[in-house]
């Protein structure tokens, strides 16, 4: 598999009552393309920061991420907003869909974004709603879908541009485990299936329980980076930093 993105030494600091703190300790790791990988960890362990740093939403204060070989932490904010939109794929926890759309117009929103053209936006929308098996429900509005369900709409709104990279933070925290299981099906077949990388913070036991490699933090530092055989739990491999 190609390099994706690489983490060169990252660090992040916050300040916080004329102090800093330290969320991200100089950290390094590379995600190769096609992965399905979970970064693991206690509350403040530092997850959402790096995703977020992943994601270009924030900026590292050192080292440097590069995507497809290109330094983002360069960038400026038109350019990041770009590459947020051509490469990026987001799914949140608490769901972040527009609650006066429907299904069908949460999952378009992206593209209306790329300005993608009429004929094949629908047409995307259609094929990503179906891939999530929501395509009964494109004309409802999230008030009226499950949980479980408006979950899989932000899946399909992720997918939907074919970005380069699936970002999940805690995608299953809301969830009770039979919807929690249906959901981490659906990725595992979207990561399969269509070859989308996914990488997701979580400390959900079921979610870790698929993932295909784990990254593991603590106190803003990775403590292990091991991969797992596909379809056996059992570690087989560290991956040297």
């Amino acid at each position: 598999m190609d390099h994706l993105v690489s983490v060169e030494r990252v660090g992040r600091k916050y300040p916080l009552d004329h102090r800093e703190v330290v969320a991200l300790d100089d950290i390094s790791l590379t995600i190769r393309a096609g992965e399905f990988l979970a970064i693991a960890g206690p509350s403040g362990s530092g997850k959402s920061t790096l995703l977020n740093l992943i994601g270009c939403i924030d900026r590292p204060s050192s080292g440097r991420i590069l995507m497809k070989n290109r330094d983002v932490t360069a960038l400026g904010s038109v350019e990041l907003a770009e590459m947020r939109r051509r490469e990026l794929g987001f799914v949140f926890q608490s769901f972040n869909l527009i609650p006066v759309f429907t299904a069908f117009e949460n999952v378009e929103y992206p593209l209306l974004l790329a300005r993608t053209p009429e004929k094949e936006r629908r047409a995307r929308v259609a094929e990503a709603l179906e891939r999530v098996g929501l395509a009964d429900r494109a004309s409802h509005r999230p008030d009226l879908l499950s949980g479980g369900e408006r979950q899989r709409v932000a899946v399909a709104r992720a997918i939907v541009h074919r970005p380069a990279l699936v970002l999940a933070d805690e995608p299953t925290a809301n969830l009770d485990t039979r919807t929690a299981m249906q959901l981490i099906d659906l990725m595992r077949e979207l990561n399969r299936g269509l070859g989308a990388t996914f990488v997701f913070s979580t400390h959900d036991q079921r979610l870790l329980d698929h993932a295909a490699r784990i990254v593991r933090l603590c106190d803003g530092k990775v403590t292990d980076d091991s991969e797992i055989r596909e379809g056996n739990d059992a570690q087989v491999s560290a991956v040297g930093l």
